[in-house]
């Protein structure tokens, strides 16, 4: 019995996906929380740096912060979507973004899209995130 509220789907057929799940089936009676776009602002809503891995874990972190407000942990995300405004940067740096992921969503991996955008709407952010978690 796992402690996390859904099952992760992996077919073998598909192969084994690095740092995602394909599919996560969240259980009856769950909730939903759908969580808008965060980027890398603190409190005052100013971006924490201009670094892409600062960035990105910022905004993760406020991810985070949106499912502990809804009475959930990082485990209850079941969905992301990471926005960059060049990938090249982001696989560049694969090896930092992936110390930021572990130390806060240690080994928990939910399905998961990146997509590289032309520009985001706040002028100098680089990473956007949005989710769903099942609560």
């Amino acid at each position: 019995m796992t402690n996390e509220p859904f099952r992760f789907i992996n077919p073998p057929e598909l192969g084994r996906p690095r740092g995602y799940s394909n599919g996560v089936l969240a259980p009856p009676n769950a909730s939903l929380l759908f969580i808008a776009g965060q980027i890398a602002w603190n409190k005052e809503q100013q971006i924490v740096s201009p670094d892409f891995v600062e960035q990105f874990d910022q905004a993760l972190a406020n991810v985070i912060t949106v499912v502990e407000a809804a009475g959930g942990t990082f485990e209850n995300i079941a969905h992301l979507t990471i926005y960059v405004t060049n990938k090249e940067e982001y696989l560049a740096r694969q090896r930092e973004i992936g110390e930021r992921w572990r130390a806060r969503m240690s080994r928990h991996f939910p399905a998961m899209a990146l997509v590289e955008v032309k520009s985001l709407l706040e002028q100098n952010a680089k990473v956007e995130i949005e989710g769903i978690a099942v609560i």
